[in-house]
């Protein structure tokens, strides 16, 4: 669950500034990335936790509303993951993320392995613990299925977050991620903000100019571009970039995280309009 909170400026350490809004809504990167590739047109199915408290429910409710198959979320006791959103009037934000239900997730080989080998693509983030990640990345490899690490948020170097990045079909960080991302990735995909986006593979670096709006609010918009991006990796590349850097801009437009996502209508219509 996220609050996300309105302020004119963010605040500087040790300083209290009054906010102009707050509102509570469905989050968390998983959701907010399952959200926007279902959005996209990819059949989807979650693989993640929630806790056994008040928020559940609702956060089930967000996923089934966007036509999310819910077969491989479960539910551990305790709280569900939590977010407080700083966001301030020119669209920056600052982000802290609390869990919950997210730190205590394991798989289920039966149920979990049956999901993954029967999809195209893996999506993972790493707001569930790394061997989670790694796990389920091995069970794609073995299935012949292609994998999209979003290393957000990036955790403390480990052997385990090596192989991560080794299997892989293609790495996704933003420009800050990428200054601490310090392991080789045959594919890279990094975010550039209001500048697009960059890929770099053996055959060669592409950059994708960004699709030009004024944004209102860019929380959500990686998890946006990291959602489309898998949805249209199959397909190529520079496809793929594309369609998930119109997405990422537009996802900007509305407030919060969790259903700023556009619809694929709407990616296309702009991507004719570019």
């Amino acid at each position: 669950m996220d609050l996300t909170l309105r302020v004119e400026e963010l605040p500087a350490p040790g300083a209290t500034v009054l906010a102009t809004s707050a509102l509570p809504a469905p989050g968390g990167k998983g959701a907010n990335q399952a959200v926007a590739a279902a959005r996209a047109g990819a059949s989807v199915q979650f693989i993640g936790a929630v806790g056994s408290d008040g928020a559940a429910p609702m956060l089930r409710s967000h996923l089934a509303d966007n036509n999310i198959g819910l077969d491989g979320l479960v539910e551990v006791d305790g709280p569900s993951g939590m977010a407080t959103i700083t966001v301030e009037d020119s669209g920056e934000n600052c982000i802290v993320v609390a869990p919950g239900a997210n730190s205590d997730f394991t798989l289920d080989e039966k149920l979990h392995k049956d999901i993954i080998c029967s999809h195209d693509v893996l999506l993972c983030q790493l707001e569930i613990p790394v061997e989670v990640a790694l796990t389920a990345a091995r069970w794609a490899a073995e299935a012949g299925k292609q994998f999209v690490l979003n290393a957000s948020p990036v955790p403390e170097r480990s052997p385990d977050l090596a192989e991560l990045a080794f299997r892989a079909s293609v790495v996704v960080v933003n420009q800050t991620e990428a200054a601490s991302w310090l392991y080789p990735s045959r594919h890279l995909v990094t975010t550039l903000g209001d500048e697009g986006s960059r890929y770099r593979s053996p055959q060669g670096e592409l950059t994708v100019p960004s699709y030009p709006v004024r944004p209102l609010d860019t929380t959500g918009a990686g998890d946006v571009f990291a959602g489309v991006l898998a949805a249209w990796w199959p397909l190529g590349a520079e496809t793929a970039l594309r369609h998930a850097n119109v997405a990422g801009a537009l996802a900007t437009l509305r407030s919060g995280a969790g259903n700023c996502a556009p619809s694929a209508a709407r990616i296309e219509l702009s991507l004719k309009g570019s």
